[in-house]
């Protein structure tokens, strides 16, 4: 089975947002401004990047395991 990849970069700081997109930031696995994530694609994730969409930059990156 292929999984697609997801590179996410925080492109916009949270300060003066909701709790829940501050803790969406750090449950993505953020630490600093312009940092950069990798995750399989997954309903998960995709919530969790929907609810801070405005503050992050997404990418896919094509499957795991492609020749």
């Amino acid at each position: 089975m292929k999984i697609s990849k997801l590179r996410i970069t925080w492109k916009k700081s949270a300060i003066g947002y909701a709790r829940n997109q501050k803790r969406a930031v750090k449950a993505l696995g953020f630490h600093v401004l312009n940092d950069v994530v990798e995750h399989n694609d997954s309903p998960q994730i995709r919530g969790m990047i929907r609810k801070i969409r405005h503050l992050v930059k997404v990418e896919e990156i094509g499957r795991e395991g492609e020749a």
